[in-house]
């Protein structure tokens, strides 16, 4: 048998009625909202696809207790991406403060899903307004680490990533290629056949002497709907190959492995990765929409959103995208697991309003098969002994 860890294995067993969960107890509800719409419109009914016959995804209120406490989410927006940046964390400094002076040093992990466009990458601006903020707050070394799904350090260089360490000696900033330093653990994943397998994450994001931040942006998707702070720490967490090695392999593939896999194989990544990951800061200055993560077109959102929660820091990223934040099954799961808050009633939204500045967000042109996930399960054959809502067999 694979030596896994125990905890990833009770991890993996404890998780597994959600999977269940959102096969069995899909209710048939209309979808407010629609990909595109303009704020304000009227509810409609999702297309087919999305969920056959208007399926929709609702949880088990009664398997997963609500979460009591509160979070924040700052909003900032000005035509200042670095000043965005900096107010949003200053905003929600109380809340990051605690976890940030138990750890020994920061890790700030980018988004580079391509490292040739500046749109759909972390801007280097970004970088400076947590700097900036961290400047005054932490005494201990910082790192920028990623591990893009292409090389690292090419995105460094064309990002002009590499004159940041001399702007910030005195944090002793270094940029590390995550699949060059090649140290990982390893959590267990579902693959398509619905059987366990092992992955390997980045061991400096896991690091309990480190507080991670999630540098993430405003993006669409052409698998999870959107691309917020918790898509770029659970895809950035897998390695693949380093630099130089002969042999190609590439643990980020292992998401994708059909709609309800992807969601519930991030759900498992986020909860390893949560004791480590000390805030999430969305850099929305220029999102994108459309043909995301990486080929879509810019929007001028002009914001950036800071919190210790990132369940609540995605829900409001989504809301100021116009998306129906009950799309985005990972982070739906996430709050049902209480890795954070999900309840829009128990989330405090301080700076600017959403309804102020959200903008329509143009969805990928595969909206409909994303939101498949949402539906009865029609992949596979029904399991042997299930019966109807009325006590009869399903037919073979």
């Amino acid at each position: 048998m694979a030596n896994f860890p125990r905890r990833s294995l009770f991890q993996l067993a404890g998780a597994a009625a959600l999977l269940r969960s959102s096969i069995l107890s899909a209710q048939q509800a209309p979808t407010q909202g629609q990909p595109g719409a303009q704020p304000g419109a009227a509810p409609v009914r999702p297309p087919a696809a999305a969920g056959r016959g208007g399926w929709r995804y609702g949880g088990n209120p009664e398997s997963f207790p609500a979460l009591d406490r509160r979070s924040t989410v700052a909003i900032t927006h000005s035509d200042n991406r670095r000043k965005n940046v900096y107010d949003a964390l200053m905003a929600v400094d109380r809340d990051l403060q605690p976890k940030l002076k138990q750890r020994k040093y920061v890790v700030i992990k980018p988004n580079f899903v391509n490292t040739q466009n500046q749109l759909a990458a972390s801007h280097p601006d970004a970088m400076r307004g947590i700097l900036d903020y961290l400047a005054e707050r932490f005494n201990g070394p910082v790192v920028i680490a990623e591990s893009s799904a292409g090389n690292t350090q090419q995105g460094y260089d064309n990002f002009k990533y590499t004159a940041l360490p001399a702007e910030y000696k005195k944090q002793q900033l270094q940029l590390i290629d995550l699949n060059a330093e090649a140290k990982f653990e390893r959590i267990t994943v579902l693959d398509a056949d619905l059987h366990i397998v092992p992955m390997r994450l980045a061991a400096r994001l896991l690091d309990p002497d480190a507080f991670v931040i999630s540098s993430a942006m405003l993006k669409t998707h052409n698998t999870a709907i959107a691309s917020l702070s918790i898509k770029n720490m659970v895809l950035g967490a897998p390695l693949h190959q380093p630099p130089g090695e002969t042999t190609s392999w590439n643990e980020k593939r292992k998401f994708h492995v059909g709609l309800r896999m992807t969601h519930y194989n991030m759900l498992l990544t986020a909860q390893r990765l949560a004791p480590s990951w000390g805030a999430s800061l969305i850099d929305g200055y220029e999102g994108m929409e459309g043909n995301g993560p990486s080929s879509g077109t810019p929007v001028p959102s002009r914001l950036a959103i800071a919190s210790a929660d990132f369940v609540a820091a995605d829900r409001t990223a989504a809301e100021c995208m116009s998306i129906d934040p009950e799309w985005l099954g990972y982070v739906k799961y996430c709050g049902e697991m209480a890795l954070g808050q999900f309840d829009p009633a128990k989330i405090d939204v301080i700076g600017a309003k959403v309804a102020d500045v959200k903008k329509p967000y143009r969805m990928h042109p595969d909206i409909d098969k994303e939101l498949q996930w949402q539906g009865p399960m029609t992949e596979l054959p029904f399991n042997l002994g299930w019966v109807t809502p009325h006590g009869d067999p399903y037919p073979a």
